[in-house]
């Protein structure tokens, strides 16, 4: 059975920092890729981060690129999401996702600089929620 946790979110003052990690397992073959989307109350949800497992490619959203750091764990198949400088408005559900499935092993496919596919990725976390205070 495919679990995808998370954990890490919690409340903070603005210009603070908090650490993301997610951890997938169950799975039949290795990861190719994970990642970060959020979702603020009454907004469109949004990518934030990706990073390819083996190659450590990474790309950011244009609202985190400079603040929130992307990094991972090869053995574990773990990503981390280093957040920094955080703003009110980075409050929001952070939700991990991972690329493990029939998809192509192209980070292009589900991330990059100029946007994010969220139809790509094959797996999705329950979401943890990050509060950011003025």
């Amino acid at each position: 059975q495919v679990q995808v946790v998370e954990s890490g979110g919690g409340l903070v003052q603005s210009g603070g920092s908090l650490r993301l990690s997610c951890a997938g397992s169950g799975f039949t073959k290795s990861t190719y890729a994970m990642g970060w989307f959020r979702q603020a109350p009454g907004k469109e949800r949004e990518g934030v981060s990706c990073i390819s497992i083996h190659e450590g490619d990474s790309h950011y959203g244009n609202l985190v690129r400079g603040r929130f750091s992307i990094s991972r764990d090869i053995h574990n198949e773990t990503v981390y999401l280093q957040m920094t400088n955080l703003k009110p408005e980075d409050t929001a559900i952070y939700y991990c996702v991972i690329a493990n499935g029939p998809g192509p092993k192209i980070l292009y496919y589900y991330c990059s600089d100029h946007g994010f596919v969220p139809e790509a990725w094959d797996y999705w976390g329950q979401g943890t929620q990050i509060t950011v205070s003025s």
